[in-house]
């Protein structure tokens, strides 16, 4: 139910040695007087609150209003009430929708102020937590008071044109014509002459000078008036313009007739929410003024609530937990570049890196051992070879580096046993090569393509004399190939004092319980980002906070109807994308598990429609 807000205007209390100047201003406004009998001030036996009528006579007219005994002074005062104006609340429920609540009221105004010699200016006050913001002044002007507005305009336009702006309309200039004609006949026919005359001679020809003869002939009272006129323009502004008309700071917003003469005048004010806001209040501040000139204030009425509805309160805050699953058993591993001079498996530490290549898998095998938590089971090392060659010439040749590796490691290092060290056969490394290839920019979409078709050949061998005729091979030869003498090491470990094979612990999802915590902030975006991988419940919620149903929507029928919350938040998505049936059978699902919701439902203005249904 919209909620009202009366604001009766009512005149001050006047004592009558004054009140001539208070009835002039309230007659004035255009309220209708009660016609009574003139009566006298009370007697002292008579009760105070008999009401009698005031007479005054205004510009020869007798002016009637009624009146009571005032108890202070024991002397008449006008009483007469002007017709109430009204703020009304459209919606006490708004909702907040990314980020963002609007909230509307309607100042509805008589058709009799409308007409009135009246101004009434609203100054509304939003409270929002511990903040008050100053919103945007309103002006309800009548009809009589912007008639005198524009009447104070007009007058003051009326001004300016009586401004001279041709400093020549301010000398006698036929008379002046006259002048020189009749005594100075040489110089007047100087006026078609185009001919200029310096001031010396024009001093001889004249007997005076130019300026003497112009001052003579000028309208010395005249100028000065334009002069002051001009000096006093913003003096004279504010003489008639006592009130002017100015949209700065002041809202203007739509006006609609309410078909019966009044207007209704509806105030719209947006603002971005803060977080766990559920309720503002609107404050209503305001003055009558009549001809720039204040009456009095507006009785400030009781404030305006509007309860805020925000999807985000229905986020499930429950803590979520993920499982980590930890193995005893942990393998690792990294690779080095070890150059091999073709064909031979000694390990030339003068060769390119292979120095510092042996260096860094030393430090890295010792740092591994030395962990507390971890223990090196074993480590293997495997080398591998280019295609070039026969598969079992080049299976040696894996195997022989590998084992010149293995003895280098085990050399360089008294702590690396060499019951530790262990070799594999790496041989053609065909996997990498195919990975090489497919990340290659160089090799043209032939060459790729033939080296798709010669992927198929299963034998090894076969496949390499293949390749040989594939027209890049020269480069894949000089630039990919030597990418494949890589040496891999791999290391086996196990989790120090641990004996099962496997164990599983819980611990707090931090990232999903970010994602709730932008939910509930009002940061739709990041909250959207986080949670949708989850696909559930709060998901879902992000989605429809963020304005993007389809995708709410999507989580949601997937979701079980295993609480009234989804439930409610099924129905809510299901209303804005038009499925209103399914909304219903779903609204009323969720009645059933929690009946309480009926509440929410008149807080969201998509569920509004369902309240009242049985």
């Amino acid at each position: 139910m919209s909620r009202v807000l009366t604001i009766g205007l009512v005149s001050v209390g006047v004592a009558s040695c004054s009140i001539s100047g208070k009835i002039r201003e309230l007659i004035g406004s255009g309220v209708k007087a009660d016609i009574a009998i003139p009566g006298n001030v009370p007697e002292e036996n008579e009760p105070e609150t008999v009401q009698s009528s005031v007479r005054e006579h205004v510009e020869g007219e007798p002016i009637i209003m009624n009146a009571e005994l005032d108890e202070d002074t024991g002397e008449m005062v006008a009483v007469d009430v002007i017709d109430e104006a009204k703020v009304v609340a459209r919606f006490n429920n708004v909702s907040e929708r990314l980020g963002q609540v609007s909230i509307s009221f309607d100042i509805v105004v008589p058709a009799s102020l409308l007409s009135s010699d009246l101004q009434l200016s609203f100054s509304p006050v939003m409270h929002i937590g511990s903040e008050d913001r100053h919103l945007e002044m309103l002006h309800l002007t009548g009809a009589g008071y912007r008639g005198q507005q524009l009447k104070g305009y007009q007058r003051y336009r009326e001004f300016l044109a009586s401004i001279v702006t041709d400093t020549t309309d301010l000398i006698m200039m036929n008379q002046l014509e006259l002048f020189i004609r009749r005594y100075y006949p040489e110089t007047f026919a100087m006026k078609r002459d185009s001919s200029v005359i310096p001031e010396p001679t024009a001093v001889n020809l004249f007997g005076v000078t130019q300026k003497q003869a112009l001052t003579h002939y000028s309208m010395t009272l005249k100028r000065r008036v334009n002069d002051w006129k001009l000096k006093n323009r913003d003096k004279m502004y504010r003489k008639y313009v006592k009130d002017p008309m100015s949209d700065e700071n002041v809202r203007l917003d739509t006006i609609i007739d309410s078909g019966r003469g009044d207007l209704i005048y509806r105030y719209v004010q947006s603002f971005r929410t803060i977080p766990g806001l559920k309720k503002v209040t609107v404050g209503m501040n305001g003055s009558v003024r009549r001809f720039g000139e204040k009456i009095c204030d507006l009785p400030a009425p009781d404030s305006l609530t509007y309860y805020i509805s925000s999807l985000s309160t229905l986020a499930d805050q429950s803590v979520k937990y993920k499982t980590i699953v930890t193995e005893r058993v942990v393998k690792d591993k990294t690779l080095a570049s070890i150059v091999f001079k073709a064909g031979r498996s000694e390990v030339d530490t003068t060769l390119e890196s292979n120095a510092a290549e042996l260096e860094r898998i030393r430090q890295c095998v010792l740092s591994v051992m030395e962990d507390g938590e971890m223990v090196l089971d074993s480590l293997v090392v495997s080398a591998g070879c280019s295609p070039e060659g026969p598969i079992g010439l080049n299976n040696r040749l894996s195997a022989a580096r590998s084992a010149a590796v293995r003895n280098c490691l085990s050399n360089m290092s008294e702590s690396i046993a060499d019951s530790l060290l262990r070799t594999a056969l790496l041989s053609e490394n065909w996997q990498e090569l195919d990975r090489i290839v497919a990340s290659d920019t160089l090799l043209t979409p032939l060459d790729r393509q033939f080296y798709a078709d010669a992927s198929k050949e299963k034998n090894p061998d076969r496949r390499e004399m293949l390749l040989r005729k594939m027209k890049g091979y020269g480069y894949m030869k000089s630039k990919l190939y030597p990418r494949l003498r890589t040496v891999s090491f791999d290391f086996f470990l196990h989790r120090k004092g641990m004996v099962k094979d496997t164990v599983h612990t819980t611990e707090i999802d931090t990232a999903y319980m970010t994602g709730v915590e932008a939910l509930r902030q009002l940061d739709y975006a990041k909250a959207v980002e986080i949670l949708r991988p989850y696909r559930d419940y709060n998901a879902a919620l992000s989605y429809a906070s963020g304005g993007y149903d389809h995708s709410s929507w999507a989580i949601l029928e997937e979701l079980p109807d295993v609480s009234a919350n989804i439930c409610y938040l099924k129905a809510l998505v299901l209303t804005r994308l038009n499925r209103l049936s399914e909304a219903v059978d779903y609204y009323r699902k969720a009645l059933e598990m929690e009946p309480s919701l009926r509440f929410r439902a008149n807080l969201d203005p998509e569920m509004n429609r369902f309240v009242k249904q049985p």
